[in-house]
């Protein structure tokens, strides 16, 4: 049986590339890489975090908020919104968000007429030596989006997000088909204690993949930055997950170009039942992951 708007199979593609200051050059590669994807067969094609850029947050400028634009006078989301409509893809489309006093990490799922289905926000923003998000972006208040779209519901977080259980979780419970995640991360400065790991940002992902029967599919940014003196190397590894997590696709530290992954949902949604992960939870014991001490709160 199949729901109603949902279809049995998805081609779904994720893009790694990398990125220069000029955003007409970052705009026109990504385009290459969204025509050459849908030449492949791709309905569904992922871009990375912030491509329009280099990866700003490795510094706290006041001069990289001019990089951010409302989302109603947009400089280069309608011509992605050409661009699905005359490919029939569905983009979601990342991009630095400003809106009266407040900026935002944000995103816009495209559907394949080129239709802005909605926006989502960021909800988890990190903060440390190369990330210094905080300093740019307003916490997400769109809360967690799930977008019905001509090719599937899509669930869609954005790089930190993907650390957090909480976000897939969510976006299962609202419906989505298969788990997206934009990402722009790589190598730590010398200061960091962290270790610069990509198979640990994999595994986190592949276990959401695990907890919730679902594909997942995450997209990097390639090459060294450097932004007001401090440099990073971003590890590329973009990858494409089954719903039991095994990784069946991946590029390397450097490679540029797309993986391309049909996914069978109408299987996934019967391995999902038969797994038992969303029957069998028992949400009226979770106060404590309400709560940032671990004590639930009444009266």
């Amino acid at each position: 049986m199949t729901r109603k708007g949902t279809p049995d199979t998805v081609q779904l593609a994720v893009v790694q590339m990398h990125m220069t200051d000029q955003l007409e050059d970052n705009l026109t590669r990504a385009e290459e890489h969204v025509r050459a994807a849908a030449a492949a067969g791709a309905q569904v094609i992922l871009l990375p975090e912030l491509f329009e850029n280099l990866y700003f947050c490795q510094a706290e400028r006041e001069d990289y908020f001019g990089l951010a634009h409302p989302l109603d006078s947009h400089p280069f989301i309608p011509r992605f919104q050409a661009l699905a409509r005359e490919l029939g893809v569905v983009l979601p489309v990342s991009y630095f968000e400003a809106a009266g006093q407040a900026y935002y990490n944000s995103l816009v799922c495209i559907d394949a007429d080129g239709e802005v289905l909605g926006n989502y926000r960021k909800t988890h923003i990190p903060d440390g030596p190369g990330y210094e998000e905080k300093y740019y972006f307003n916490p997400g208040d769109t809360g967690f989006r799930v977008w019905e779209t001509r090719f599937g519901r899509i669930g869609v977080g954005i790089c930190w997000d993907q650390w957090y259980p909480e976000t897939a979780r969510a976006m299962m419970l609202l419906g989505a088909d298969f788990l997206l995640y934009p990402t722009a991360i790589g190598s730590e400065p010398a200061e960091v204690e962290t270790p610069n790991s990509y198979q640990m940002w994999q595994r986190a992902m592949q276990g959401h993949a695990v907890s919730n029967s679902t594909y997942v599919g995450s997209c990097n940014r390639v090459g060294r930055e450097v932004v007001e003196g401090t440099e990073q190397t971003y590890y590329g590894h973009s990858f494409l997950t089954d719903y039991t997590g095994a990784i069946v696709a991946e590029l390397g530290e450097e490679e540029e170009g797309f993986l391309l992954q049909t996914l069978d949902l109408a299987e996934a949604r019967k391995f999902r039942a038969g797994m038992g992960f969303f029957r069998d939870r028992r949400p009226e014991l979770y106060g404590p992951l309400m709560t940032t001490d671990g004590y639930t709160r009444r009266g």
